[in-house]
């Protein structure tokens, strides 16, 4: 697994996962382009073999104290190998390196996997919104990290995050 920033040269291969993992309501290309090109935001892409398995992005102004994790796929067949978890540390890393004490997200309460993977690493359900995504009328789980209590529980693990960009 090597992680890596994106680049708009990985737009292709981000929107084909995009649809595969959100068949219902993916982003637009114009959209993730944006949100490559964003100096508020920082995507990661997960390469294997020359071939990008996931992505995730997360918007952390710099000096913020709060920050969102944006977006996390992983290619089905990539699934189960911690690529999901390394991604999500990497992007809390990069958030804290640019300030960030909290960090907020939505999760769809039919993803089960994954609002088990964000409590596992301390996120809390602060709030849902009913039937937040559309078309499927499928709620969003709201959570929130305290990053600061995250990053004291990560202290005895190597960092790979980097300075803010």
């Amino acid at each position: 697994m090597t992680l890596r920033t994106a680049t708009g040269d990985d737009l292709g291969a981000i929107m084909t996962l995009e649809r595969a993992s959100f068949p219902t309501d993916a982003w637009s290309e114009s959209l993730m382009a944006a949100e490559l090109a964003s100096p508020h935001g920082r995507y990661l892409v997960d390469v294997e073999a020359g071939r990008v398995v996931g992505y995730g992005g997360v918007r952390a102004v710099r000096g913020a104290a709060d920050a969102d994790i944006q977006t996390i796929a992983i290619a089905e067949a990539a699934r189960g190998a911690g690529r999901g978890r390394a991604l999500l540390r990497a992007l809390l890393g990069e958030a804290r390196e640019c300030g960030a004490r909290e960090m907020f997200l939505e999760v769809r309460a039919d993803n089960p996997v994954a609002e088990a993977l964000y409590a596992s690493e301390g996120f809390v359900e602060i709030a849902r919104r009913p039937r937040y995504y559309q078309p499927d009328d499928i709620d969003a789980v709201v959570m929130k990290l305290d990053l600061a209590a995250w990053a004291a529980a990560q202290a005895s693990a190597p960092s790979d995050a980097g300075a803010c960009w």
